[in-house]
């Protein structure tokens, strides 16, 4: 009887040795393997917003856009987007060849973004994302001031209207919105842009498209956005 009592007293501390072991094992293990759930839904409801910068350049400038957007926020974390413009153009070269060139069409953008902030439900946001965009558009040229060929001395006048156009193109977006104050939001792009294809009608190169830019120096651009979020 006494073997078997310290038999049993002998298994008895190894089992309880064992639990008190494996006690810190198995905290540990939840701790790696529960999955949290996160309190914070995953519809987090719309924004709306307007560009200043292409409001700016149209209202002091050649040319530019009026352009708003509505976002869908998906967990604070991702962000597809439409954005909507209109962009118009009316310039004329006045010093040399008093050549115009005038055109207003609408402009479409649909995308996504993708805040790359740790803390992603502060209202703040620091996102990368791209777009895909689209226009159609009519041109209107004249030649101002070109009368005759400076070599061959015949007629060079042309007259050009509503010249159907169009482009595709992609870009690259990086930017940041900050929460100001309640559901309002003050934000910043800078964008690359690329052309997917084009159609320039019978006239060569477009000087302006819009949504897009002039046609040599737009690879840049830039918004600056004033959001209310619903």
């Amino acid at each position: 009887m006494i073997r078997r009592s310290n038999i049993s007293a002998y298994a008895s501390r190894i089992v309880i040795s064992l639990l008190l072991l494996m006690a810190p094992m198995a905290v540990q293990a939840q701790h790696f393997l529960k999955i949290e759930r996160d309190s914070v839904p995953f519809f987090r409801g719309f924004a709306v917003s307007v560009d200043l910068v292409g409001a700016a350049m149209m209202h002091l400038g050649d040319y530019g856009q009026y352009e708003g957007a509505l976002r869908v926020n998906l967990h604070d974390q991702y962000f597809p987007i439409l954005e909507v413009g209109y962009g118009k153009a009316d310039y004329k070269e006045d010093v040399i060849t008093g050549i115009a060139y005038s055109t207003s069409a609408p402009y479409f953008r649909i995308g996504a973004d993708l805040n790359i902030l740790k803390k992603k439900h502060t209202g703040n946001r620091l996102f990368v994302g791209l777009r895909y965009a689209f226009t159609s558009y009519k041109v209107d040229v004249s030649s101002g001031k070109i009368k005759e060929d400076p070599y061959w001395k015949w007629d060079a006048t042309f007259d050009v209207k509503d010249e159907p156009c169009s482009q595709h193109w992609a870009e690259v977006v990086f930017g940041l919105d900050a929460k100001i104050a309640g559901p309002l939001h003050l934000g910043w792009s800078a964008r690359y842009r690329a052309r997917i294809s084009h159609n320039d009608g019978q006239i060569g190169t477009t000087w302006y498209v819009p949504g897009y830019g002039i046609q040599d120096s737009s690879v840049l651009g830039t918004t600056f956005n004033v959001i209310i979020d619903i």
